[in-house]
């Protein structure tokens, strides 16, 4: 009887309403009959996570629901920090293996070692088939300050080790790495652009110009993008005063620009950008407004594509939604925003239109088009629709060999290898520097074939015979990785890198030559 009174109420009452709002107490209207008429018990929240993607789907790829369960990860990942014990791990065989501890953190300073198994957290099992993986965040997590209680399992010990970890602010870092690769020419990796990405970036290029360096690499490949603000701030460190950014176009017209000031640290410095198909949004804007404004060369391969600009806004309920509420422009006037009339499927298989029309290994496969043409204060041409074009292009290596490396490497397959790896060799790396394994430790032909093993690939070893170095190179990186962090991967990663090596040939060059390729 409450129901149907409710329900008759409800929808009488609210008539005037619904006919001012159609459109908007439409959904609400059908999810009450749902929940009060249907004749199964439905979970309405689902309905409405499904409806929310079915609109959004309509409007263009980049504008994104996302869900509660999902928000405080995506919210952690954006601020670049997040509140727990500092550690990095996989759950492996129903347990929770720590890979390594955050140096200074938490965790480290409270005794938990790499490969310790954490079998317990506050009394509460976390390890068997029946645990909830996805509770393990709960666990780990908390309010500053508090603490968890942990029962460890170290390898060798019959007893297992109580440990308690006050939780801390622990980093989630942007700068994958920064180091010399000659005596003036530095190296920083930006994995993506978070609230803390211009304050990291300042530090490590303090530490880099105190070892000398008057010239810089900024590699930005792979690099998704971020905060258009932590872009900005990234530029402005290149670019003279009032040089002009970034402008912001809204569904109104209304035009926001942006400039650099003059708290530029690298303003005169020599600079390379590295790019390449999977550099996007904020890592188009910086290196967007750097190729527009002639400073520095961009090296690599045309970029994604993405000149839309997201704004994410409160659902309510915890959820959140990333709206796309503009368009940008680089300092000449383009958008470099791809089409996207096709549809999400056509929009995101770009990669493999440009694999097939060859433009992944040659630029004069790269099509552009002469009415998006645009020129730069010192007369260098660019183009607009479809991502940035690069001065100097670098070929990438697309056959199957080549690519399965590259993606085993960074998709977590390798990493999964190194670690379990490291868990039966874990005393054979004791004692050894960075220094000392970056330059010494050699990776022999019988652990090539282990991971070969591993991922299954021994049917067909031959194909792999001249790619033998390649492999060595990324198994030493992953290793590398979880010994001594993402400096020491990329630092290994990077021997003999195309790109890098077409910066030194560059380098080498007159400076009144073209570099125009």
């Amino acid at each position: 009887m409450g129901v149907l009174i409710g329900s008759k109420l409800n929808f009488s009452t609210n008539e005037a309403i619904f006919a001012k709002n159609s459109k908007k107490e439409k959904l609400n209207r059908l999810i009450d009959y749902i929940d009060y008429e249907y004749v199964d018990d439905v979970n309405t929240d689902s309905i409405v996570d499904v409806t929310v993607n079915g609109i959004l789907e309509n409007l263009d790829p980049h504008s994104v629901y996302i869900p509660e369960s999902d928000y405080q990860a995506a919210a952690d990942d954006m601020r670049g920090n997040f509140t727990g014990i500092g550690i990095s791990f996989y759950v492996y065989q129903d347990s929770i293996a720590v890979i390594r501890t955050i140096e200074g953190g938490p965790a480290e300073r409270a005794g938990i070692k790499p490969g310790d198994r954490i079998l317990y957290a506050d009394g509460k099992p976390v390890f068997g088939k029946e645990f909830d993986r996805d509770s393990i965040s709960a666990y780990l997590k908390g309010v500053k300050n508090s603490a968890v209680s942990l029962r460890i399992k170290r390898d060798g010990e019959t007893k297992l080790r109580d440990i308690e970890v006050r939780r801390k602010t622990v980093p989630l870092v942007s700068i994958d790495a920064s180091y010399t690769l000659s005596k003036d020419l530095g190296y920083i990796k930006i994995n993506r652009f978070a609230e803390t990405t211009p304050d990291e970036f300042k530090k490590a290029l303090k530490e880099l110009k105190k070892e000398g360096i008057s010239r810089l690499v900024l590699d930005l490949r792979n690099n998704p993008g971020g905060y258009i603000s932590a872009a900005e701030e990234i530029v402005d460190e290149f670019l003279g005063d009032d040089k002009l950014i970034l402008v912001t176009k809204n569904k109104n017209g209304d035009e926001e620009e942006s400039f650099a000031t003059s708290r530029g640290d690298f303003e005169n410095g020599k600079l390379y950008v590295l790019i390449n198909e999977n550099s996007a949004s904020a890592s188009e804007i910086v290196a967007g407004a750097l190729q527009d404004n002639d400073k520095g060369t961009i090296v690599g391969r045309r970029s994604f594509g993405k000149g839309l600009v997201q704004r994410e806004m409160s659902l309510g309920d915890g959820s959140a939604v990333r709206l796309t509420i503009a368009r940008y422009y680089t300092p000449t006037g383009r958008s470099i925003q791809k089409p996207y009339t096709e549809g999400k499927d056509a929009y995101y298989d770009d990669y493999e239109k440009r694999y097939k029309n060859g433009e992944l290994e040659s630029a004069d496969s790269i099509s552009v088009n002469d009415s998006l043409r645009y020129v730069t204060p010192k007369g260098k041409v660019v183009y607009g629709g479809g991502g940035i074009i690069p001065d100097i292009f670098v070929p990438k290596d697309t056959s199957m060999e080549g690519e399965t490396i590259d993606y085993v490497s960074r998709n977590g397959t390798m990493s999964y290898f190194a670690f379990e790896y490291l868990d039966r060799h874990r005393d054979e790396f004791k004692g050894i520097s960075q220094a000392q394994f970056i330059a010494g430790y050699l990776i022999s032909d019988s652990v090539v074939g282990e991971f070969l093993e591993y991922v299954r690939l021994t049917e067909s070893p031959v194909m792999f015979r001249d790619y033998k170095d390649a492999l060595k190179k990324a198994i030493k990186a992953n290793l590398a990785q979880q010994l001594y962090g993402n400096n020491a991967f990329e630092f290994i990663i990077n021997e003999n890198d195309p790109m890098i090596k077409k910066v030194f040939e560059l380098e080498t060059r007159p400076t009144n030559t073209s570099v125009k390729e």
